[in-house]
């Protein structure tokens, strides 16, 4: 039995700190193999600007050449209409029922999982790492909400014990849109192809 976590997220564009949390899951946790899975229509962001998916497949891609371990999965690419996390991992343990799964988070996610679609089941379905950081604007700490969660839904929830880092691919968007270099933020392959494709020139994009 393989164990798998997954990376979910519109990855618009891949960075450094996607690529941070699946290399420590891997290290801390064992798992064998780091699923990076773009969404195709994120359901709360269906009145944004999202890429083009090939456009963000390729920079994840470039961006997991290095790391053999760490796979783009099509999974939710090629489905049609808002896919929901819930729906994916009971697919996924559908389609591989051999497969051991672990659904990889930043802490943003652990304190926001109660606004997702069904998070009892997502929760219920597979075990939670997450990126240990505080969480501005919440009343509880970061082990306060871990507590919460698993008191209040049985959620099996581990740390990851990673570098902190601050990137968002909104940051990266602004920076590209407003001419200032990305150097550090994102893999150089990605930062090439960025410019080749000229993506995110515009602000419509952010």
């Amino acid at each position: 039995m393989k164990r798998i976590g997954i990376m979910g997220g519109t990855f618009d564009p891949v960075h450094n700190g996607h690529l941070l949390l699946g290399r420590q899951a891997h290290l801390e946790y064992g798992l064998e193999e780091i699923w990076f899975m773009p969404s195709h229509i994120p359901p709360h962001k269906k009145n944004q600007f999202v890429t083009d998916g090939e456009d963000r497949m390729r920079m994840l891609a470039l961006a997991l050449e290095e790391y053999p371990y760490c796979l783009v999965s099509d999974f939710e690419m090629k489905r049609e209409g808002n896919t929901y996390t819930t729906q994916t991992l009971a697919l996924l343990k559908q389609a591989y029922p051999k497969n051991r799964f672990f659904f990889i988070i930043g802490a943003d996610s652990l304190f926001q999982i109660e606004t997702w679609y069904e998070p009892a089941k997502v929760m219920a379905q597979v075990p939670l790492l997450v990126s240990g950081r505080e969480y501005e604007g919440s009343v509880r700490s970061f082990e306060e909400q871990i507590a919460y969660l698993k008191a209040k839904y049985g959620a099996d929830i581990s740390i990851l014990h990673n570098k902190e880092t601050d990137i968002a691919s909104k940051q990266i968007r602004m920076r590209v849109a407003g001419g200032e270099d990305i150097c550090g933020l994102v893999p150089e392959k990605v930062a090439a192809y960025i410019r080749e494709r000229h993506l995110y020139r515009n602000t419509e994009s952010i």
